[in-house]
């Protein structure tokens, strides 16, 4: 087994190595240090000596490495005592099986005591299973920053003396709003880079899927998480056709719908089919928009006055300015331009969402399917001054030269 066998095994199973060794040693940071030893070592051994079960071995190696970190610590002589004779513990990894220990990270990892960024880092670092630098190239931060990052969120967990135990119900339903606001960040900036000279970053956002099944599965009753999961799912149905093959990005109205997953449309329905029973929220009035896409045959066929409606709704339980630039985008389509550049004016007049391209972007499109055209082709050329992203910027400035 060589370095990609290792970084893989890792990926799946260091959330649950390093939660199973935070409980029992009680240390967050001694708990990670000694898995990533236990990596190192399998790098070394493991092209050797392939282990019949190498979730179990990384699981011994962390814990005998933090046995021997716990035995240097002379004041706590009898919690190792405690640990090297506890029964409980077990090699063996069941792959089918989820543990509470990964929601109790996952609830670690986004506490109200970490600001957004730090939650983002330490939930991709330490459940994610991603190394600084993976992070580091994600968001396009030095690899410095993201190591300060996690550093500072540890050192801020350990001072406020957070627990490492599932919350109770109150405080974890407290806490769920900051673990789907995270990883709903994760999986955004997965899905539209907000910069660099990628569309799409498919790894961080089918991370983001793959921590929010787990949820999913550890909180199988709260809709907002399945309403997450089925936003996620049938966002990422479309990844297939969203880029040609020069990864140049490709417009919804030019998108070959035959190209679109099947199966993540799928379980992204039967993912929004049980966020309904509660009543949506935010996150699955954002599913409904994507599968009432995701039902349509074409652009000219979908049902925009839905769109508009859930859009609205959206607007009243969760108000924000992309929610509004958005709904401008549907009322532009269910019932023409003009209704919808009132929309985006009002976002201008109020100042909302300064220095983002958004607004340029949807405003020049309004203004061209208006006949303005030297006002449509001036907001295009200011959307792509401030597009961060490459891809991007490259459609807004073509589409500022078709408009010249």
């Amino acid at each position: 087994m060589g370095a990609a066998d290792v970084e893989a095994v890792w990926r799946i199973e260091s959330a649950r190595i390093v939660a199973a060794l935070t409980r029992f040693t009680g240390d967050f940071t001694l708990a990670e240090d000694a898995a990533q030893e236990a990596v190192v070592e399998a790098l070394v051994s493991w092209p050797a000596a392939a282990p019949a079960n190498p979730a179990g071995w990384l699981m011994a190696t962390a814990r005998r490495r933090a046995i021997d970190a716990i035995r240097r610590r002379t004041a706590l002589r009898d919690r190792y005592a405690l640990l090297a004779a506890d029964p409980t513990v077990d090699d063996d990894i069941d792959p089918d099986r989820i543990d509470d220990d990964v929601l109790a990270l996952m609830f670690v990892s986004c506490h109200p005591v970490l600001s957004r960024e730090t939650r983002v880092a330490l939930t991709l670092r330490v459940v994610g299973g991603l190394t600084s630098e993976e992070i580091a190239r994600a968001f396009l931060v030095p690899v410095p920053t993201v190591q300060a990052r996690v550093t500072r969120g540890k050192k801020a967990i350990a001072a406020a003396g957070v627990p490492f135990e599932l919350p109770a119900g109150g405080e974890r339903r407290r806490r769920l709003g900051g673990v789907l606001s995270v990883l709903y960040v994760i999986f955004t900036e997965g899905s539209t880079a907000t910069s660099g000279d990628r569309l799409l970053r498919p790894d961080l956002a089918y991370e983001a899927i793959r921590l929010t099944r787990t949820l999913a599965a550890l909180q199988p009753d709260e809709p907002e998480v399945h309403g997450l999961l089925a936003l996620c799912e049938l966002t990422a149905a479309r990844f297939p056709a969203r880029t040609a093959p020069d990864g140049s990005p490709v417009l919804l109205e030019d998108q070959d719908r035959r190209l679109w997953d099947v199966a993540a449309t799928r379980r992204g329905l039967a993912a929004l089919a049980r966020a309904s029973i509660g009543g949506l929220g935010p996150y699955g009035l954002q599913a409904a928009i994507a599968a009432t896409h995701a039902s349509a045959r074409s652009v000219e066929s979908t049902d925009w006055d839905r769109i508009v409606a859930l859009y609205e709704a959206l607007v009243r339980v969760a108000p924000s300015p992309v929610v509004d630039l958005n709904r401008a985008v549907a009322v532009a389509m269910a019932s023409g331009p003009v209704p919808a550049l009132a929309i985006v004016d009002d976002l201008v007049t109020a100042g909302r969402l300064p220095g983002s391209h958004l607004v340029p972007t949807v405003r020049g499109e309004l203004l061209a399917r208006l006949g303005r055209r030297p006002e449509a082709r001036a907001e295009l050329e200011l959307a792509a001054r401030l597009c961060a992203n490459q891809c991007e910027r490259s459609v807004l400035l073509r589409r500022v030269a078709a408009l010249e």
